[in-house]
């Protein structure tokens, strides 16, 4: 006796209908799995240096510090993910740079086929003396209001561009070279408080940001950012540099020269004053010698002048008169007491 199988049986268990279950039956797990994962798509582990901002149907609903967040999925609710509110982020600001184009310019420019105006002055910013500096700012800041930042999205990093731009063009041209970077050191002694004023270009800059930053804010335009600090380097374009060395060589050959000249002069002076000194002293030598003479050749008269014998007195002047008068071609005598005169002639030789 046989076993017959019935014929529907045989069809249900036919290897086509079996691949066809399992086949429902895989697709139907990924489809649980996949219906899993997307509902659990927004649930994560926030990081430290994280923070998470979600939107619920787009609009702003809260903020999720660093833990495990729990929302639900797109498209109910969106998760962004933005830094936390102590973490410092860095930002080269491109824009006081020289372009790309002007320094391929640079290159192959020349007398004959001189840069344009905007190729010229790009990366160049004017000071309050009319000098020309090139500044290389690092901008670091904090997000300060995740709402807004948000907000902004892509327009926050050229916006915060434009206004750190906008304050070191105005912090430049109140300011003159020398209070920016070391332009001429011979100044420096002169002046004491210049590096004070070079020190406290940073702070300003920081202030005049924030002070934008606030403007946006009270007008409703807030980018959410507040910058802590910034990094400058400041630079001399590169004609104003050769410039600046032929002007410091040559103020150096000059000091050199003047030195050379001071000492030259202090020579010439301590020569002049020694020779002063011996000028003087063979004066007085002279002048001792001559008074000892004139002291020997009156020591008469002198002695005569203190005899108190006027008899004696009479007597030389009787004497010697005649032959002193003789010597003289003429003498006139004059009378203090009175304006007549008389004259009396020489005896002849």
């Amino acid at each position: 006796m046989t076993d017959e199988v019935p014929r529907g049986t045989h069809s249900l268990n036919g290897p086509w209908i079996q691949a066809g279950r399992l086949a429902f039956i895989a697709l139907y797990a990924i489809t649980v799995l996949a219906a899993l994962a997307w509902a659990f798509s927004n649930v994560r582990q926030i990081d430290p240096q994280n923070r998470a901002v979600v939107l619920h149907f787009g609009a702003l609903d809260r903020v999720q510090n660093a833990g495990l967040l729990w929302a639900w999925p797109q498209p109910f609710e969106q998760v962004i993910l933005l830094p936390a509110a102590d973490r410092v982020i860095e930002r080269r600001v491109e824009n006081l740079l020289r372009s790309d184009e002007a320094l391929k310019a640079d290159r192959v420019a020349s007398f004959a086929t001189p840069l344009n105006d905007a190729l010229a002055g790009s990366g160049y910013l004017l000071t309050g003396d009319a000098g020309v500096v090139q500044l290389d700012v690092r901008v670091f800041y904090q997000v300060s209001d995740p709402y807004e930042f948000v907000l902004q999205g892509e327009h926050v990093l050229p916006a915060l561009d434009r206004l750190v731009t906008r304050s070191a063009v105005a912090l430049t041209a109140a300011r003159d070279l020398d209070t920016i970077l070391v332009a001429r050191p011979e100044l420096i002694g002169a002046d004491n408080r210049a590096a004070e004023r070079r020190e406290r270009l940073r702070g300003d800059l920081v202030r005049g940001i924030n002070a934008r930053l606030a403007e946006l804010k009270a007008s409703g335009q807030g980018i959410g950012i507040r910058v802590s600090r910034v990094d400058v380097q400041s630079s001399l374009p590169e004609p104003a540099v050769s410039a600046f060395n032929a002007v410091l060589t040559a103020s150096q050959q000059a000091d050199k020269a003047v030195a050379n000249a001071r000492t030259e002069a202090e020579k010439l002076t301590q020569s002049a004053t020694e020779q002063a000194d011996r000028t003087l002293q063979v004066a007085h030598a002279q002048a001792g010698e001559r008074l000892a003479k004139a002291t020997a050749d009156t020591a008469t008269v002198l002695s005569l002048g203190k005899s108190v014998d006027s008899q004696m007195l009479l007597r030389l002047y009787r004497e010697r008169m005649p032959k002193i008068l003789g010597q003289a071609g003429s003498v006139t005598t004059i009378d203090p007491k009175d304006d007549s005169r008389l004259i009396i002639q020489g005896a002849s030789q």
